[in-house]
């Protein structure tokens, strides 16, 4: 059976669509807020704005983090920037440049509604963080600085020199901590959900694990709103926090939430290369490094094992200047890093195994000066030394694509709610805004959007809407879901295998990479999808956990978000192998440009495909949602 998926967006023209609908809908008087009680699972940039925000509104609101401290979100290792259409630099920026912009960097597939309101939400953004007493770089007269990223010939984005997420999470930290301590929070740290409770078609509460004593309990509320994050640690090997994982969303996806556009996953074009088979993470080095580096690599195959530095300018190939002459070094990030791998599969890589492609400050430095570098990136520059041990003032930094992070997630209407009625999805976790490929920068900008501006008229409007009567421990789907994740974690623990965890993740990762990563084929997404089910089995035979589900045991967490993954990236193949396509970070070798370039099917495939659970033996379901272009002509998208 399939699913209806109602996106919900209103009528009226463009510019006008989020007003209107504000207007139009239903609100909560302020004596009948305290009776609702709202789940945020999540405390980065969406979750701790969202969670923050509904209690400012009256609402009794519960968070949750598998973290020691909501401090600890991911959104904190956000570097470069957050996006937003002031105009500051009178350089011709809009919230209509900016809408243009996202919906072709995203290679046209998203919705041009949900796009245009993150546009014109983003200039809020920036006075809610100001007021808040986030330190933004400011030029020498007082006025905030802005400086470029990818996709864009503006200046739009807005940074605290290579820290920007952390001080925005800071920002969002002491909103949920002055919340929390007036009483209108109640935080769980070390608390993992494991199950979504649905009673009667509708969201009503989850499943949580204490990880410290192994006690797994049910929390009931009103609403669920999601803002778990992303996925990219499905290819073990990622710029993310090692314990970012997409238990949340696919736990979720198994309760009935749709899954949207999977095989959309984000490949950073500026982090540090792999040195060893058994790293356990990547380094990001952030996009705005591009503003002043020029990336380049050999002319000649024979001088890759030359110091960089010994290499005279004529036989040296400036290629994203060379081949995208309009947005050079600011290219995308899709195309940047297709280019960086074209480079090295050309036998033109630097560093160990030719995998890596140098960002190079020396014309830079030589035009600004050491300090200047040094005042925008100089907290990057020490970090990349210290993990390299070499100086990036006085050679070029290496640096190769890595996974960063998904524009898939669990499919939600426009008021960010899933298919799953009282289920909302807020930041990464939706699927909601970038389309095939997220320009940088907007990822802070998306999470604060939905927590801070979104989602607190979106899930005010399903509670005015909607008579909801309580739900009782008793009821039988919250005692199967509770039985489910009891019986899941018994059987984790008996198998006492052989194997370890971080070996089947590793395993996984490699199979992702080879197979659905920068380059993706039909031969080798179907190679993918006979090794992930024989990979899973062996799993569920041969891992080893050891300890016991009674204490903190982080090696059975492990566990089951890899079991998860396990799932998840089948999916992603299933995905990728049905989009007979190239569209943003989804490259089909099979289906590019004479020149190598991304050829969409805008015919047979401009849509998004939201994929739904059918069962643990049966295939999911695609259901597709068209997509429609009123505002944006479609074509053939260039950077050159």
């Amino acid at each position: 059976m399939t699913l209806e998926l109602n996106s919900r967006i209103p009528a009226g023209p463009l510019p006008e669509k989020w007003d209107r609908h504000r207007f139009e809908m239903k609100l909560v008087n302020p004596a009948n807020k305290r009776k609702h009680t709202i789940i945020v699972v999540g405390s980065g940039l969406a979750g701790a704005a969202a969670a923050a925000s509904f209690s400012e509104l009256g609402y009794n609101v519960r968070c949750y983090c598998y973290q020691d401290s909501p401090r600890r979100a991911h959104s904190i290792a956000a570097q470069g920037g957050i996006n937003a259409a002031k105009n500051y630099q009178n350089d011709g920026d809009s919230v209509r440049r900016l809408f243009y912009d996202t919906i072709k960097g995203g290679d046209f597939r998203s919705r041009e509604a949900n796009t245009w309101r993150l546009a014109q939400v983003s200039v809020n953004i920036i006075d809610q963080c100001v007021a808040q007493g986030v330190p933004f770089a400011r030029e020498y007269g007082g006025l905030l600085a802005n400086r470029s990223f990818g996709g864009a010939q503006v200046s739009r984005t807005f940074y605290a020199r290579g820290q920007t997420g952390q001080q925005l999470l800071l920002g969002a930290y002491q909103a949920l901590e002055k919340e929390i301590a007036r009483g209108g929070v109640k935080m769980y740290p070390r608390a993992e959900m494991l199950d979504l409770i649905v009673v009667n078609g509708r969201a009503r509460g989850i499943v949580v694990r204490d990880e410290l004593t192994g006690t797994v309990e049910p929390h009931f509320a009103d609403t669920v709103v999601l803002c778990t994050g992303g996925y990219s640690n499905v290819f073990y090997l990622s710029t993310n926090a090692k314990g970012c994982n997409a238990t949340a969303i696919w736990r979720a996806y198994k309760r009935g939430a749709a899954f949207a556009n999977p095989c959309y996953t984000q490949i950073h074009p500026t982090c540090i290369p792999v040195a060893g088979d058994y790293q356990s993470k990547l380094t990001l080095m952030s996009e705005s490094l591009r503003n002043d580096g020029r990336v380049w690599v050999p002319k000649r195959r024979e001088d890759v094992g030359k110091k960089p530095n010994d290499i005279p300018e004529a036989d040296r190939d400036y290629y994203l200047e060379r081949k995208y002459p309009s947005f050079g070094n600011l290219s995308p990030r899709d195309i940047a890093s297709r280019a960086a791998k074209e480079a090295c599969d050309d036998g033109r890589g630097v560093g160990p195994g030719g995998r890596g492609v140098y960002l190079d400050f020396a014309d830079a430095i030589k035009r600004l000066g050491v300090e200047k570098i040094r005042e925008r990136y100089g907290n990057l520059f020490e970090m990349y030394e210290r993990i390299t041990d070499e100086n990036p003032y006085q050679v070029p930094m290496r640096i190769y694509p890595a996974p960063h992070y998904t524009m898939g997630g669990l499919w939600v209407d426009y008021n960010l709610m899933s298919n799953v009625p009282g289920l909302h999805v807020g930041g990464e976790a939706n699927f909601s805004d970038h389309g095939a490929n997220r320009l940088g920068a907007s990822a802070l900008m998306q999470g604060l959007s939905d927590g801070y501006f979104i989602l607190p008229a979106t899930v005010s409007d399903y509670l005015g809407s909607n008579k909801l009567e309580p739900v009782s421990a008793d009821a039988p789907e919250v005692k199967a879901a509770v039985a489910d994740v009891a019986e899941r974690t018994r059987k984790l623990l008996s198998i006492q295998g052989t194997r370890t965890v971080a070996s089947f993740h590793r395993e996984l990762g490699h199979i992702m990479w080879e197979y659905c990563g920068m380059a993706r084929s039909a031969e080798g997404l179907k190679k993918a999808l006979e090794l992930i089910p024989k990979l899973r089995e062996e799993f569920w035979r041969d891992v080893r956990i050891p300890g016991a589900g009674t204490e903190l045991n982080q090696t059975l967490e492990h566990a089951g978000r890899v079991a998860d993954f396990l799932e998840l990236g089948e999916l992603m193949c299933r995905d990728a192998l049905h989009r007979e396509e190239s569209c943003g970070g989804h490259f089909r070798v099979e289906h590019q440009t004479a020149d190598g370039e991304a050829l969409r099917d805008d015919e047979h495939f401009a849509y998004v495909a939201a994929w739904q659970y059918a069962g643990p033996s049966a295939p999911p379901i695609l259901n597709k949602e068209p997509l429609e272009f009123e505002s944006v002509k479609l074509s053939t998208r260039s950077y050159k």
